[in-house]
């Protein structure tokens, strides 16, 4: 899994210009999933996103957590990812996951951030035409692959 996290103040998803989700404070998700994926990488990204320490301490130094905080999560699946951009100029979006293999990893990966939270995670639409608004907090923007854990 390949993700993309961002420190918000606040963030949302709208669709069909309904607002389908909103958070204050928390954390920006965008996640892409390969067929490659297992529950190790879920359980691993999960307790990484719910652990990082990313927002400010009494001192202004990134000491706490989005659990710590008592932030929230707003997950958005992105297939585009796994672009590949090696060749030409039009992006590759081969080690995508299709819907049938990605859904119920994305579904799993929302199970698991409720379970390390302790409380409701906030999503997109798998496969909608999404817009994402957000203000990003610092700016605060971490990329994580579970392929390279170093």
């Amino acid at each position: 899994m390949k993700t993309v996290i961002q420190r918000v103040s606040k963030a949302s998803v709208t669709i069909d210009n309904k607002e389908k989700s909103a958070i204050k404070l928390g954390l920006l998700v965008f996640i892409g999933i390969e067929d490659a994926d297992t529950d190790e990488d879920i359980k691993w990204l999960s307790n990484k996103v719910v652990n990082l320490r990313i927002f400010d301490d009494e001192n202004k130094i990134p000491n706490l957590s989005v659990k710590d905080v008592n932030g929230d999560i707003l997950i958005v699946s992105q297939f585009t990812l796994h672009a590949s951009t090696k060749k030409g100029n039009r992006p590759s979006y081969l080690k995508a996951s299709k819907a049938e293999v990605a859904i119920p990893v994305y579904e799993s990966m929302i199970t698991q951030l409720k379970t390390d939270l302790g409380k409701e995670i906030f999503t997109g639409e798998f496969g909608a035409d999404m817009k994402v608004e957000l203000l990003n907090d610092g700016p605060v923007t971490i990329l994580i692959d579970t392929k390279n854990k170093e």
